[in-house]
């Protein structure tokens, strides 16, 4: 914004009293230049539904069945060893035939190989186990 002011009475010198909006074009075309460049970079041209990340505080209740693996993929049903998958589907189809079903949840460890936490996956699918959910720790505060 410009304003000249005048130091005599003169009629060419007087006070003009309007804005300069040439820098305000100029900054919003440059602008505008910036964003036709950058969004056909951002958009891609394949159309793909992507996950979304939920934050769900979970309650641990006391009906809930706590499945845990261990890094050499060893199956534990909360504290007792499972030798065999087999086992691990007779316990699970005590537990689909109530009423509500309980939720199975799974820990596993993240250096454990996924064949373990798919036995897993596998003899709750064989029990009719419904409800399967895996537990996790969130990522510390501000990483």
């Amino acid at each position: 914004m410009s304003m000249n002011i005048s130091s005599g009475d003169n009629g060419e010198d007087a006070v003009m009293s309007t804005i300069n909006t040439t820098p305000l074009v100029d900054v919003m075309l440059v602008l505008l230049i910036i964003f036709l460049i950058t969004i056909p970079v951002v958009t891609t041209s394949i159309p793909v539904v992507l996950p979304k990340e939920r934050i769900e505080v979970r309650e641990s209740k006391p009906e809930n069945v706590i499945i845990s693996v261990d890094k050499a993929g060893n199956i534990f049903y909360y504290e007792a060893r499972i030798n065999s998958v087999d086992a691990l589907v007779e316990k699970l189809k005590k537990i689909s035939k109530v009423d509500p079903q309980p939720e199975v949840q799974v820990r596993g460890d993240m250096g454990a190989q996924y064949e373990g936490v798919g036995k897993v996956l596998l003899a709750c699918q064989r029990a009719g186990i419904v409800k399967v959910a895996f537990i996790t720790e969130p990522p510390p505060l501000g990483g």
